[in-house]
């Protein structure tokens, strides 16, 4: 709503302002109480705020905060008077009938009804009240249940609930719910046969511990972690992040406690004495994308990094859309432009720069490398102190704290190749500008060397002392360079010398140094070993992984504000802050990681318990019961049953002490989610969606689960955990990559049978049937995935390698059950895939499709073959390929790729 207030319209409003007070208080004086939230909020942000409001405030007038909306405007005086509508600016714009004046300007005007809130709103004090979104939910009445609040809102809509539904549904639902995948017959069959609430509630626990459970889960947890097995971008090469998964995987069925899940995430290296699966964890933050190609600039990359690690933590854990606020205050939201900033402080300083190598890494190393590490750490323990030993064995996890030539500058005869890495030709040298040198007597240079040379180290400038001067060997890795000891930071200046090269041959390139002492206990007997020992691991090449450290003193990076958003030009520096209108900072944390971490979890916090409440809800139900999962602001939706979000999400903090498990045993315990998904049309009608719970959940298979189910039900689904990523049956040409030259090779040995959840995710060309039925390509946070319906799914779930070989697997179980009977082989089918019996009506539809398809490959019997029927006896071709065809068509029924 443009609202230009000029110091003449204060002129006109004075002459016109009694007679038309009149008119304006004729039906505010006994309105009832105006709800801010809910009423006049809304009229804001849909009229308003797109003028006066974060981004824009025309005519010095903003009605984001209370203090800027009563705050004096541009012609001096303030548009809101509380208490005086008729002496109110805001008021007479939205009444007069001048285009030039009438607000909204050059848009619809307000309705009556609209004009009466805002009015009587002012009337009664135009008092500001916080979205329900931040305030912490209250303790419910003890007897409270979730059919409770479900119950009574069908209730006041006069509609009934569905019965509840058959027991091969319910567990059919359970099983997918809990565990991503279908029941064994077994299982379903001694369900059916002793249903009962207690049986039920049996069935419940038993999956829930079922290490299926963590693998369903953590599906839904990778999009939010934007996991993939690739870096981004143009290049999009391999990175090894598996282990961050099976961490996921694992949390989810130990039941790890959200509380500490968030914190070993988020701050997992700043526990005191952190495990190595406290450090994996903190690949969260290091799933964002890095970019190797030449010609970047890292710390533009490094910078994005940091963006995208604020905007994913506000979405995840607080449902909280804050990206905007890069450039500018929310525009909806109580979210202030530097909020972002000090919040960016909390994450701005760790380690990791963008570079090549990926750095910061925790290194896995062998057994025999262990016994070394062992034997180094117990040296440094009897010689040194146990600062040097917790030194020690920091620096060999993670090789840190190191610094990366990427940073060196004043090159003559050499360059930054690549934009990675310092390269100097013969006489060349360059600068690395401001090393805190600190006494260090020891330099470890990771470099290559094609003919080696020599190198010359000097502080301060290409004539001052020389600190460090000896031979290059040919070769590359990790170099010891004996270093003559200077106090405080430095600029040193780096010399190399090979007069045989080329004039144009770099003599050496280097990635990265370390400045560093000599291990303790020098000149002892079996030094020289153990300082062998060391070297030889450091430049050993074990698996690792990227994980978070936080810079020291050091290497203390500030935060400041990027102006309109630029990250290249810095405003005033900010401290790690959060933002004021959430909770407060919780007494006695750390400001940084650790400390956020705490302010997210910390049970005042209004939005953590809501957001993992709502987005459990929605696995199960198919929509949250606040359907934007992703925004919990002012212009997200509404919830469906506030007072049960509330109650769940207080249930979830105090009652289940943060256990996702219990919190999901609570949900599936209730009648609302057991109720028949069967709709009526009246139901249709008054609630298509179904947010009102009349009836129990129906929705599409996850991407995941439709490949998964098809692989159980044939007997092809691979029970492996853990490892690698594999790869499935993919067709040729889809892989596309540059620079790397990698190929996709299809896994063996039955990895090619995985779940789901195990397949290598390539960001720039996912999985292809993934991403038929939605899946992430994991470039960003994804909170939840949009559920569409194309013909190339079904092109997929027809003719894809893999669900043809489960159809093909699925048909010779058919034929070993039922026989030459093409009825029985039918029936049985359709149990496997449904755990249910079929009706005669469909039995009848498969049994015309199993005769047409049966003909066919009796005339055509070559045409069987294209379902790999090397196997199968030749007389039993026909019989077995028209049954494939039948598996096949039973496995695109919709009720097969739905939760129903």
């Amino acid at each position: 709503m443009k609202m230009t207030i000029r110091s003449n319209h204060w002129i006109f409003a004075s002459l016109v302002l009694v007679p038309f007070a009149a008119m304006w208080l004729g039906g505010c004086g006994s309105g009832k109480k105006v709800d801010y939230s809910t009423e006049v909020k809304p009229i804001l942000n849909k009229h308003c705020i797109s003028c006066h409001g974060g981004v824009k405030q025309n005519g010095g007038f903003s009605v984001l905060f209370r203090e800027e909306a009563l705050g004096i405007t541009k012609s001096g005086k303030p548009a809101i008077i509380p208490g005086d509508p008729g002496a109110s600016e805001f008021i007479r714009r939205l009444h007069t009938n001048d285009p030039k004046e009438r607000m909204p300007l050059k848009a619809q005007p307000l309705s009556k009804a609209e004009i009466d809130i805002l009015t009587r709103w002012v009337e009664q004090g135009a008092e500001w009240g916080d979205h329900w979104a931040y305030v912490p939910p209250k303790a419910p009445a003890a007897d409270a249940t979730i059919d409770q609040f479900i119950n009574e809102k069908l209730d006041d809509e006069n509609l009934d609930p569905a019965p509840q539904a058959d027991p091969q549904t319910l567990l059919r639902r359970l099983s997918l719910d809990l565990t991503g995948i279908p029941p064994t017959e077994t299982r379903a069959n001694a369900f059916a046969a002793r249903f009962s609430d207690s049986a039920y509630a049996l069935m419940v626990d038993s999956l829930l511990a079922s290490p299926q459970f963590g693998e369903k889960w953590a599906s839904m947890w990778l999009d939010l972690a934007r996991y993939a097995d690739t870096k981004g971008y143009e290049k999009d090469s391999r990175r090894e992040f598996w282990r961050y998964r099976d961490w996921v995987i694992k949390a989810f069925n130990m039941d790890m406690p959200f509380d500490r899940f968030t914190t070993e995430q988020l701050a997992g290296d700043l526990l005191p004495s952190p495990t190595d699966d406290q450090l994996v964890a903190t690949a969260f933050h290091r799933n964002t994308m890095s970019n190797d190609e030449g010609g970047t600039q890292d710390e533009e990359f490094r910078t994005a990094a940091i963006i995208d690690r604020v905007n994913t933590t506000m979405e995840v854990w607080q449902g909280t859309t804050i990206a905007c606020v890069q450039c500018h205050a929310h525009p909806y939201d109580p979210f202030r432009f530097e909020d972002y900033y000090k919040l960016m402080a909390f994450l701005n300083n760790t380690r990791d720069e963008d570079t090549w190598g990926e750095y910061p890494k925790l290194r896995f190393y062998d057994s025999l490398q262990r016994q070394d590490v062992t034997a180094v750490t117990q040296w440094v323990k009897q010689h040194g102190d146990a600062n040097q030993l917790q030194e020690a064995q920091d620096f060999l996890r993670t090789l840190e704290p190191k610094v990366h030539a990427h940073d060196a500058d004043q090159y003559i005869n050499g360059q930054l190749a690549d934009t990675k890495f310092m390269a100097i030709r013969n006489g060349g040298s360059s600068r690395m500008k401001n090393v805190p040198l600190n006494n260090a007597d020891r330099l470890l240079m990771r470099y290559w060397a094609g003919a080696g040379g020599s190198m010359e180290i000097r502080a301060d400038s290409l004539k001052g002392p020389v600190i460090a001067s000896m031979a290059l060997p040919q070769g590359n890795g990790v170099l010891p360079v004996a270093l003559k000891p200077l106090e405080g930071r430095r600029d040193i200046f780096f010399t190399f010398r090979n007069p045989s090269l080329d004039p144009m041959s770099t003599v050496a390139s280097v990635e990265w140094m370390a400045f560093r002492h000599d291990l303790p206990g020098k000149g002892q007997a079996g030094y020289k070993e153990m300082e062998a020992k060391f070297l030889a691991l450091v430049n050993a090449n074990p698996e690792s992984i990227p994980v978070m450290v936080e810079n020291n003193r050091d290497l203390f990076r500030p935060t400041a504000v990027f102006e309109r958003g630029n990250w290249l030009v810095k405003g005033s520096e900010v401290k790690p802050e959060t933002p004021g209108s959430l909770n407060p900072w919780p007494q006695g944390a750390p400001r940084n990681r650790l400390g956020l971490a705490q302010w997210l979890t910390d049970p005042k916090n209004p939005l953590t318990g809501r957001v993992m409440v709502n987005r459990l809800w929605e696995q199960l139900f198919g929509i949250g019961l606040v359907e934007t999962l992703e925004d919990f602001g002012t212009q997200g939706f509404t919830p469906s049953h506030p007072a049960l979000l509330d109650y769940l999400a207080y249930q979830f903090v105090h009652k289940h002490k943060w256990s996702v498990k219990s919190m999901l045993r609570e949900i599936v315990l209730s009648g609302a989610y057991r109720r028949d998904s069967k709709s009526s049309p009246e139901l249709n009608e008054k609630d298509p969606a179904n947010r009102l719970l009349a009836r129990g959940p129906r929705f599409r298979l996850t991407a995941e689960q439709v490949r998964d189910q098809a692989l159980a039900v044939s007997g092809l689904l691979s029970g492996r955990m853990s490892g690698p990523p594999v790869m499935p049956m993919q067709p040729d040409g889809v892989w596309m990559s540059v620079y790397s030259g990698e190929r996709w090779n299809t896994s063996e040995n039955g990895d090619q049978y995985r779940r789901g959840v195990y397949t290598f995710l390539k960001r720039t060309s996912p999985y292809p049937s993934s991403i038929t039925f939605d899946g992430s390509s994991r470039e960003v946070c994804l909170q939840r995935r949009i559920r569409t319906n194309t013909p190339l799914q079904a092109l997929v779930t027809l003719n894809d390698p893999v669900y043809l070989e489960a159809a093909r697997t699925l048909a010779i179980q058919m034929e070993k059950d039922g026989g030459k009977d093409a009825k029985n082989c039918i029936r049985r089918g359709y149990k496997l895939a449904m755990n249910k019996d079929i009706s005669p009506a469909k039995s009848a539809v498969l049994e015309k499709l199993y005769s047409q398809a049966l003909q066919q490959y009796q005339k055509d019997p070559a045409a069987a073959d294209a379902f790999n029927m090397r196997s199968v006896p030749d007389g039993e071709k026909a019989h077995v390929a028209a049954l494939t065809v039948v598996a096949n068509a039973l496995m695109n029924l919709d009720e097969f790729l739905s939760k129903s």
